[in-house]
């Protein structure tokens, strides 16, 4: 079960019996939208992610999904916005923000490769980007503001911790944050090529590379 479906399944109002407002009733049908979207992309293929298969899924209407999202990069942008809040939320519950910039930006490594565990957000999420990427198509705007967040978001932790000590001065904020970002979709990829393959290690070498990078002489 995802986090997203957790969530819904101990929201207070329904626990309680309560009737929804309208907002609350809208949240809700986007969250079952976006969860039955990564269900269908992840069990049968980007192919299979039609508006009609998306709201059968979810229990709804085709038209309901037309409305919330408008179009398929309305919708991709709405799972991927998605994402990120819980990314966000997970790095909150590392406690990341109270750790130096080096130890930051290992335990971000560290998290995307934990997160490695075939849930349907993330295995949807690359599945989604192939298929951009493959056949060109508009929705590859969606993934490069996606990256270019990350990529922002990984030198911010660089940058933190030049400015604390904890990484030297000299070393290239931008260029790192764009390597490592890269690696870690390298590692996500090769995860859904082969799932058999022992992550363990590829994410040892990353970190052990990150350190001796960027660790003060």
């Amino acid at each position: 079960m995802s986090q997203a479906s957790t969530a819904s399944s101990t929201d207070p109002a329904a626990a309680q019996g309560g009737r929804l407002t309208q907002a609350e009733r809208r949240e809700r049908s986007e969250q079952e939208l976006l969860e039955a979207t990564m269900r269908v992309v992840s069990a049968n293929g980007v192919a299979a992610a039609t508006f009609d298969a998306i709201g059968k899924e979810a229990g709804y209407s085709r038209g309901l999904v037309t409305q919330r999202f408008g179009s398929k990069d309305g919708l991709i942008r709405s799972l991927i916005a998605a994402l990120h809040g819980w990314q966000r939320k997970a790095l909150e519950a590392a406690d990341v923000e109270r750790m130096d910039g080096l130890a930051a930006l290992c335990a971000f490594v560290e998290l995307h490769c934990r997160s490695l565990d075939g849930r349907e957000e993330d295995k949807a999420y690359y599945m989604l980007l192939a298929a951009a990427v493959a056949d060109r198509l508009e929705t590859r705007a969606a993934f490069a503001e996606s990256h270019e967040v990350e990529r922002v978001l990984i030198r911010s932790l660089i940058e933190r911790g030049q400015a604390e000590g904890s990484i030297r001065k000299d070393a290239d904020a931008d260029a790192t944050a764009l390597m490592a970002g890269c690696a870690l979709i390298g590692i996500r990829m090769q995860n859904m090529i082969d799932p058999c393959t022992d992550i363990a290690p590829i994410k040892d070498a990353l970190v052990q590379s990150l350190r001796a990078r960027l660790a003060p002489v």
